[in-house]
């Protein structure tokens, strides 16, 4: 029951119907998510799809000469791996954790079989994706226009609406951060 219950922590899977859910979330693994990590890097062929419960995961953009960016995070909220929706076998970009916790993923070839045959699946995941494009374009403008204590706000509340507490953890080049949000804002 307590895997079922953690399941529904992701948004996505919680709006599946009850027998879709249980259908696609038989072949779900639990893994946890260690901060920092590569989920998966650019142009690699990706092997498994992402339903994040307790981590976020930035998807980031390198640029030729190593700078990259940050184009849009993922939480509770949705899935990593939104490329294998539209047909692809790479993604654009990279999937870097950027805040550790619990995640359930399956692999590429049953999740592209699943949606298939669940319209359910499919039309969720085709409005997650939606969703996130416009995450992305909200990214760009937010970066190119605002000062950057209006983007650490943006990324902040993008952040606390995808964890299921006040505490963001997160890292630096150098060493973990820990921001607990209900003590910065009294």
């Amino acid at each position: 029951m307590a895997i079922r219950e953690g399941l529904r922590q992701n948004f996505l899977l919680a709006a599946l119907p009850p027998a879709d859910f249980k259908r696609f979330t038989a072949g779900l693994k639990r893994v946890k998510l260690s901060l920092g990590a590569t989920v998966y890097k650019a142009d690699v062929p990706l092997a498994y799809a992402y339903f994040p419960t307790t981590s976020i995961v930035s998807m980031v953009s390198e640029m030729p000469n190593g700078d990259t960016a940050e184009i849009a995070i993922t939480g509770n909220d949705g899935m990593v791996g939104t490329p294998l929706l539209m047909g692809a076998t790479k993604s654009p970009n990279d999937a870097i954790v950027q805040c550790g916790g619990v995640a359930y993923r399956i692999t590429a070839h049953a999740l592209r079989a699943e949606l298939g045959r669940n319209g359910s699946l499919r039309n969720l995941t085709l409005h997650y994706a939606q969703a996130l494009m416009t995450q992305m374009t909200q990214t760009v403008v937010c970066n190119r226009h605002h000062p950057v204590a209006q983007q650490l706000c943006r990324w902040l509340l993008l952040s606390l609406d995808r964890l299921p507490s006040n505490v963001v953890m997160m890292t630096d080049a150098w060493s973990p951060i820990c921001w607990d949000c209900a003590c910065a804002a009294s």
